[in-house]
């Protein structure tokens, strides 16, 4: 029996072994151990794409189509909902199974041998307030590996991987805090044993939807006013539009007829129409994912210091300012939460936050200035410490897959 390691992670996944008592990762794309959670349906060669050649096919404006953040849609109706995409008619099930037969494919090409048995990364909740919804998207995933070609698959909550890889041998009372693209979780623990773990839904792709709707959207119509189709008057233009534009694994459907029409609609009622010629731009060139990726560099570059979000594939020199302060005062909310989720961690633990003594971080949304900033308030006298941020549940996933089954 062969066991791979598995992170599927919202925004970037990875995998590996055990090797001579050692985690391994694996290359499953040239020259790297991380691929991103994209999946491109290429219409023009009738290929479907992976990883890095997927967002290339976004990015070198390939006619097709993208998706990514398919992690988020575990548990929803939407995994279940079947649409014809290159003369199939898939479901989100086949999509993933697809992408997570890409990688068991390559790890067995780079280890040349089979493995039919995975050890899975999940988030403490995939819905922090909707058990059922929690519950669902569990054996969602199941199924999309066993529709990946593996005889079975068995789970491990991602921050007690990464505390097994990160440091639980020392002794220390010590906290994960794992903020990934989907997900805040946490896991307290002393050596090796776990005292408490718990997540929340809030992720990297969160704070690219609060970052895109308070700054991107306005841009498009969002906040705009319609006349009133049947009087006086003037009414706000209806959210749902922009809250989809601004949701990564939502954008694929907003390219149909019907909201195409419902948006040119709005721009012959709106007292100011040029937002919505912007988004009828949008619709029409099908841009909301080139926007997405555009926010996303925005953030990563105003967390060091100032950034852009550079809008020129909707318009040009068409580009929003955001500074550090901006970026913080954004997130405000969602930092808050996520603090509050660390404090109930402990709480759960029956631990005082006075007496943790390490905060090891992981995941790549853990490099935001204002998440580091708001455990060190709560946690003033651990010394923190960072893993590889896109690397450190895989490695703990590597080391538990030998005893998994």
């Amino acid at each position: 029996m062969n066991t791979l390691g598995i992170d599927f992670g919202t925004s970037n996944s990875a995998c590996g072994v055990l090797v001579h008592g050692r985690p391994q990762l694996i290359e499953i794309e040239s020259g790297k151990s991380t691929m991103p959670t994209s999946v491109f349906f290429d219409f023009d060669t009738r290929r479907t794409l992976f990883g890095t050649a997927a967002n290339h096919a976004l990015i070198d404006g390939a006619e097709g189509r993208f998706m990514r953040a398919l992690k988020s849609v575990l548990g929803t109706s939407l995994m279940r909902e079947r649409r014809k995409i290159i003369n199939e008619t898939l479901d989100f099930i086949d999509i993933i199974a697809r992408f997570l037969a890409q990688m068991k494919s390559a790890a067995e090409r780079a280890c040349q041998t089979e493995f039919t048995h995975a050890l899975s990364g999940r988030p403490v909740h995939f819905h922090s307030g909707n058990a059922a919804k929690d519950a669902q998207a569990l054996t969602d995933l199941r199924e999309c590996y066993l529709r990946a070609g593996f005889t079975d698959v068995a789970f491990l909550f991602e921050p007690e991987a990464a505390a097994l890889a990160n440091g639980a041998t020392d002794g220390a009372l010590g906290l994960i805090v794992d903020i990934g693209g989907g997900t805040s979780d946490f896991t307290l623990f002393r050596g090796a044993q776990i005292l408490a773990s718990h997540g929340v839904r809030i992720g990297g792709t969160n704070f690219d939807k609060s970052l895109s709707l308070n700054h991107v959207m306005p841009l498009l119509g969002a906040g705009g006013m319609l006349r009133n189709a049947f009087g006086d008057g003037v009414l706000p233009a209806p959210v749902g539009l922009w809250q989809d534009l601004a949701t990564w694994e939502k954008i694929p459907f907003l390219y149909a007829a019907k909201t195409r029409r419902d948006v040119a609609a709005m721009a012959r009622q709106a007292v100011d129409s040029s937002p919505f010629q912007r988004l009828q731009d949008v619709l029409e060139m099908e841009t909301g994912h080139d926007i997405a990726f555009a926010v996303e560099r925005g953030k990563i570059a105003a967390n060091d210091s100032e950034g852009t979000i550079d809008l020129g594939v909707i318009e040009p020199q068409l580009s929003i300012p955001v500074s550090q302060e901006d970026l913080n005062l954004t997130l405000r909310d969602l930092t808050s939460d996520i603090r509050t989720a660390a404090q109930d961690t402990c709480t759960l633990g029956k631990v005082d936050v006075a007496d943790v003594e390490q905060i090891v971080f992981v995941g790549g949304s853990s490099l935001l200035g204002g998440i580091t900033q708001s455990m060190s308030d709560l946690f003033p006298k651990a010394i923190q410490k960072r893993s590889d941020p896109f690397t450190g549940v895989v490695d703990g996933l590597a080391i538990a897959s030998a005893k998994a089954f």
